[in-house]
């Protein structure tokens, strides 16, 4: 009967050293500087016979549309969370330099009209600024893809999932 108080004490103090664990964890993320990649996700699938905590997920990340793009830190865990979960339903990549300031011109929707300068713009946003700060709207509305793409297949056949670099192409093909 002793062995058992003891195993039960045992656990408990197993959870409150875990859950202490997690409160300084969730307490210390939103402080740290983002030192990860900035990635590009594009959704590619449409409304039809979608899960529907996926169509949550995709809506809380504002790819509300097909061929919406968002550009995210690669560093966050809730948002690279949420990107496994949407994978089979969008592609995405590591952006660089050229494509964004190439999106910013063709694609860029100012919340206040005025005339801004993408290499710039593109500058800032590596820098750790996010679009609403520089004065854009969070997202961007693309065309589909000229040439098309392969649309149900993940990305070695197909363009679903991670692209790595190849992201780029795909989003020059799409302004």
């Amino acid at each position: 009967m002793t062995e058992r108080k003891t195993k039960k004490t045992e656990s408990s103090t197993k959870k409150t050293k875990i859950v202490e664990t997690k409160e300084k964890t969730t307490k210390l993320a939103p402080n740290v500087k983002s030192t990860g990649k900035l990635l590009a996700v594009i959704r590619i699938a449409g409304e039809v016979k979608l899960n529907p905590d996926v169509r949550i997920t995709l809506d809380r990340l504002r790819l509300r549309r097909k061929y919406a793009c968002i550009l995210m830190d690669s560093s966050n865990p809730s948002l690279t969370g949420m990107l496994k979960r949407v994978k089979f339903s969008v592609a995405y990549g590591e952006i660089n330099k050229d494509t964004l300031a190439k999106l910013l011109k063709a694609r860029g929707k100012p919340l206040v009209s005025q005339d801004f300068n993408p290499e710039k713009m593109s500058e800032e946003i590596f820098n750790g600024k996010n679009l609403e700060e520089i004065g854009f709207k969070p997202f961007f509305r693309l065309h589909p893809p000229r040439g098309g793409i392969k649309s149900k297949l993940q990305y070695p056949k197909g363009v679903l999932s991670d692209n790595k670099e190849n992201i780029n192409k795909l989003l020059i093909r799409m302004l």
